[in-house]
């Protein structure tokens, strides 16, 4: 018999739709792993959130640029159930079958005026897309675009799991996102080499 979901990990850059997307996970007993920004925006709408660092058992690091990246994380994205059990029950890692994320849209955080190189440097999400790139791999429920928060949730609620057709669709969206964004990524360094030495 398939688990049921318990977890959802949510880390969002686009809070359209965020406090509904937590009311509802938590109304259907789905724990909420969460970081920073998203994760204060949910508990201050009365959501139950557990930190990213309270779950993984490792602080976030570097200046924020290490939350996500663990084992305990990744390793529930990415783990098979059926397959992975024995080593993620040896190390502690527990499925993480739901993944709602989305990242800064590079090309949109290079046009804000005034922004400098190193700033430029830090809007390059690492931990969004590896998240979402896993998940999609690995099958699992993995949402890039609010737009589809509500019928996914129905569709939990409804059945405990999304269809596999509409998985693979979900999936599509992922790596049109993370396309997009490593194609800004690539124009930005191509017409701004560093000054040299």
């Amino acid at each position: 018999m398939k688990e049921r979901i318990s977890r959802a990990i949510v880390s969002v850059s686009n809070k359209t739709g965020l406090i509904k997307l937590g009311k509802r996970l938590e109304g259907l007993g789905i724990q909420v792993i969460s970081t920073g920004g998203t994760a204060r925006e949910l508990k201050e709408a009365g959501v139950l959130v557990t930190q990213v660092s309270d779950y993984s058992g490792f602080p976030e690091i570097l200046r924020g640029r290490l939350k996500t990246l663990n084992p305990r994380v990744m390793g529930g994205i990415i783990g098979e159930v059926g397959v992975d059990d024995a080593e993620m029950q040896q190390y502690g890692i527990q499925p993480i079958p739901l993944v709602f994320v989305n990242f800064y849209l590079f090309e949109e955080e290079t046009k804000k005026p005034g922004i400098t190189r190193a700033e430029v440097i830090e809007k390059m999400d690492v931990g969004g897309p590896t998240m979402v790139r896993a998940a999609a791999k690995n099958g699992a429920i993995v949402v890039v675009d609010p737009e589809d928060y509500d019928w996914v949730v129905d569709e939990i609620e409804r059945t405990g799991d999304v269809d596999p057709l509409r998985k693979w669709q979900l999936a599509q969206k992922v790596f049109e996102l993370t396309s997009a964004y490593d194609a800004g990524i690539l124009e930005w360094l191509e017409k701004n080499p560093p000054k040299a030495a």
